[in-house]
């Protein structure tokens, strides 16, 4: 029987239509680059959970502007998490990468073939409906 870990992300975009994206900086997937996020804490809403891991990895406050979408991803062992990714916008705060993440930037479309991001994050963005413009290969 798998076991469902419930997770949330957030895709923080600005005004400029760049996304913030954070450089894993542990395991699954060490290097890559993807959008804050992570498990759950006990007694937490999604959303809480997003405004929080947001802050933790980027040093930025964030305002949930909306749910973006749900997937369920693959965490090996008989475990699977099932992410709900929220879009945000900053708040307050100064970018700083933290907690497990290596480094955290801001990326315009053009720029995101460039870089190693996490397994299918275009894909799903762009499910979203939020990746127009980007190239999904």
């Amino acid at each position: 029987m798998v076991q469902i870990i419930p997770a949330a992300g957030v895709i923080i975009v600005n005004d400029k239509g760049q996304i913030l994206l954070v450089q894993r900086g542990h395991q699954p997937q060490m290097g890559k680059w993807t959008v804050p996020g992570g498990r759950l804490e006990a007694g937490e809403t999604p959303e809480q959970a997003a405004v929080r891991e947001a802050f933790e990895e980027t040093g930025l406050h964030v305002r949930i502007e909306r749910e973006a979408l749900r997937v369920r991803l693959p965490a090996g062992d008989d475990r699977e998490f099932d992410v709900r990714d929220f879009v945000a916008t900053v708040v307050g705060g100064s970018l700083t990468p933290g907690d497990d993440a290596e480094d955290a930037r801001w990326f315009s479309p053009d720029q995101l073939n460039s870089v190693e991001l996490t397994t299918n994050l275009l894909g799903h963005l762009t499910a979203a409906g939020l990746a127009s413009g980007f190239e999904t290969a």
